[in-house]
């Protein structure tokens, strides 16, 4: 059987990753257009109709009955919990902030990561690690700016989300024995059930051309998904984690392109000590042993 060489597999790998990242920052850009005219329920709930065209030929291949033999179910729960926070506070957040703003919070969730795995997980965090996180908080909060002028809803939102998005991926770790299939199509069932609720009394009249964007969405993040796994397969977490903060490039490019939105001096200094402060820790589980696939920082939603 012919294999490619490995420098091959990298390349390819890096450059699944790139396209991966790309599709998240496209998928959240359009979801933040959505949600100005559209209450977040609704595009929530079509979004994940959308999802299951992408999951639906992986249900099948996987078989609908394994759906349903869950082990460790109150933790199965609880990251359905925190995935949907993390979804439907995101796009909550995205109505009123710039994208890059909301984006630069979750550029955070390696360094709640690292900080949860050592509380939840028992992992052993080094020294310079922990001074990382700390320097990491200081970033957030620094973009928070928590004062009775400047302090806001939709900062809490964000934060709140991005907290719940590390959650999601400490559960993931604990969770490894199930199937990513499984993982995805129930936490996509948990988003569209509170999304429905939502949507109740806050659905409004859309467009053939506004649904079939909201359906996009879940294909978009679908294929994401997808990229970015067999990107992982291909090439070293380690090499392709820090890849994942060109997010915080497009969400600026996006950002300013459709929406004229421009992340102020606070935000960019903020972001600029959190990605630091991640890239460290990245760099520190390189040195110490290799970077899980779960502590790649994803795309949001």
């Amino acid at each position: 059987m012919f294999k490619f060489p490995i420098r091959n597999m990298i390349v390819a790998g890096v450059l699944l990753m790139m396209a991966g990242d790309f599709m998240f920052a496209l998928n959240d850009a359009m979801g933040k257009w959505l949600v100005a005219s559209f209450s977040v329920g609704q595009v929530v709930l079509v979004r994940s109709i959308g999802s299951f065209l992408i999951l639906g030929p992986m249900i099948v291949h996987q078989g609908v009955a394994k759906l349903f033999h869950i082990d460790r179910l109150g933790l199965q729960v609880l990251r359905v919990v925190a995935t949907t926070l993390d979804t439907v506070l995101f796009y909550a957040a995205v109505v009123y902030l710039p994208l890059a703003d909301v984006m630069s919070f979750y550029m955070a969730g390696p360094i709640y990561v690292a900080a949860l795995s050592h509380f939840l997980l028992g992992e052993k965090v080094g020294w310079r690690r922990w001074l990382a996180i700390i320097v990491g908080f200081c970033g957030v909060l620094i973009m928070l700016k928590p004062s009775s002028a400047a302090f806001s809803l939709s900062s809490l939102f964000a934060l709140i989300g991005s907290i719940s998005f590390a959650v999601g991926i400490v559960l993931n770790r604990s969770l490894r024995g199930t199937s990513d299939t499984t993982l995805v199509t129930w936490q996509t069932v948990g988003a569209g059930l509170v999304a429905a609720v939502m949507a109740v009394g806050n659905w409004q009249p859309a467009a053939a051309f506004d649904y079939g964007a909201m359906l996009l969405l879940g294909i978009v993040s679908g294929a994401a998904h997808l990229m970015i796994t067999r990107a992982l397969k291909l090439a070293p977490a380690s090499t392709l984690a820090p890849l994942h903060y060109t997010l915080l490039l497009w969400a600026v490019v996006f950002g300013a392109l459709f929406f004229s939105d421009f992340p102020g001096p606070r935000i960019l200094i903020g972001a600029g000590i959190v990605v630091l402060a991640g890239l460290f820790i990245f760099h520190r589980q390189k040195v110490k042993d290799t970077v899980p696939p779960e502590n790649v920082p994803k795309g949001v939603n």
